[in-house]
């Protein structure tokens, strides 16, 4: 599949053209020719689970893949890593993520998230990702790391993230490019890494020298040793709390951030939104681990939202031995291309893919035509751990806000796709706060 029939016409963008490409060969394995990058991109739902779920051994994050040599200089080699490294991050981690102990974890986070809605007021101006960022800080610096990181400090490791999903991309296009030339944004990422590890190394040294026996995800790593029983060295224990605290912020605030100006686009859905949210939550009062049960509503939007909007938009894998793939020959060394963007929009798998509606994950709508045609959180082995947070958080923060609050748009319609580290909104997203009385209850 040459350049040409990539390059974006009218309102098409980068990924809208590959699922056009998706849709067009029937999903069937598709080569892309780059120049120097030849990708296969993997779209048919049988094709992905064959690379994440039936033989992931064959296919690694590692090598050239796109994305993850680049990013590897943020999070080095832990969870977000391969081989021996990462069993062992793995092991520290997920038990952790499980989805008993996230559920535990609900009040919580319920109640930072109260104290953090204290902060709009009616009329006030707001940049909706900059402020769901603070309130998701705010929760899981609280749950998951016990309140030793300052809010400020936290929130500027949001701002470097940001920077560094930013200045990222370049990398991610080009990843035949040496790492020794240098390209756009080089010296913005390193700054932004240099300037996490100022933020993040002096709280895991106080933690690591003054155990306070607290069970949180940060006392946990700090105490963590080796398969000998020794105490891990300091590089393992940041690399592992940097990760954790991007992969379970990054996602939820920017997936929501795309959710205000939607709900303004469509008031039919904001209306039963709002009903469902009036009726279950008390406004000023946390959400509570019972009623999240009742938000079934909220949760169908939220379901929505990251198949329309995948933060993690790009799964990029490197073959390691020769496979073949629905009678396609692939090479050992081939980058393979999955994308829950694309997959998540096949007109083959989703009726009226580009709409957005909830009702595809309604209780009792048709069972899906097929397993792997919605994995925003990726699959297999390196499933996102931060799944079941994520899954909680999120109507834990529309339910909190739009209990007491509505958000109306200031001169914007729905924001542009970017194509960073993360999928994000291309344009600031700004909101003017509205108090919201609720219904009298009976």
């Amino acid at each position: 599949m040459p350049l040409r029939r990539l390059v974006p016409r009218r309102d098409r963008d980068l990924l809208d053209a590959l699922v056009e490409v998706a849709d067009d060969v029937g999903a069937e394995m598709v080569r892309l020719n780059f120049g120097a990058l030849r990708p296969y991109l993997v779209s048919h739902p049988s094709h992905v689970q064959h690379v994440l779920r039936e033989n992931p051994g064959n296919y690694i994050r590692g090598g050239d893949s796109l994305m993850w040599r680049a990013l590897e200089r943020l999070f080095g080699e832990g969870i977000l890593s391969e081989g021996t490294a990462w069993t062992a991050s793995r092991g520290r981690l997920q038990p952790m993520f499980t989805a008993k102990r996230v559920a535990a974890l609900v009040d919580g986070m319920s109640e930072a998230l109260n104290e953090g809605a204290d902060r709009f007021t009616p009329g006030q101006r707001i940049d909706v990702a900059q402020e769901i960022s603070r309130m998701v800080c705010l929760a899981i610096n609280r749950v998951l790391f016990g309140d030793r990181i300052p809010i400020e400090d936290a929130m500027r490791i949001v701002r470097h993230q940001d920077v560094i999903a930013r200045s990222v991309r370049w990398r991610i296009l080009a990843p035949f490019i040496p790492d020794a030339v240098p390209m756009p944004g080089d010296r913005a990422f390193r700054g932004a890494v240099s300037a996490i590890d100022d933020l993040v190394l002096p709280v895991i040294r106080r933690v690591r020298a003054q155990p306070d026996g607290r069970d949180d995800v940060l006392a946990t790593l700090a105490g963590a040793t080796d398969a000998r029983g020794e105490p891990l060295p300091e590089r393992p224990v940041r690399d592992d709390v940097v990760a954790t605290f991007a992969t379970t912020t990054e996602t939820t605030y920017v997936v929501l951030a795309w959710l205000w100006p939607l709900l303004h686009e469509r008031p039919d859905i904001a209306e039963r939104l709002y009903a469902e949210i009036d009726r279950v939550v008390v406004a000023g009062q946390p959400v509570r681990n019972e009623q999240l049960g009742e938000l079934r509503y909220t949760r169908m939007v939220v379901d929505e939202l990251i198949r329309h909007y995948p933060s993690g938009w790009l799964v990029p894998r490197t073959a390691v031995r020769d496979d073949v793939i629905n009678g396609v020959r692939i090479e050992a060394g081939s980058t393979m291309l999955m994308s829950p963007y694309i997959t998540q929009h096949l007109s083959a798998f989703w009726p009226r893919p580009q709409e957005f509606d909830p009702e595809r994950f309604a209780p009792g709508a048709p069972k899906r035509a097929h397993r792997w045609a919605y994995f925003p959180f990726g699959g297999g082995a390196h499933q996102c751990i931060g799944m079941y947070l994520f899954q909680l958080e999120a109507p834990l923060i529309i339910a909190t806000l739009l209990s007491r609050f509505r958000f109306r748009p200031v001169g914007q319609g729905m924001p542009h796709k970017q194509l960073a580290a993360s999928l994000r909104p291309k344009e600031r997203i700004i909101m003017t706060v509205e108090a919201h009385r609720q219904p009298v209850r009976d």
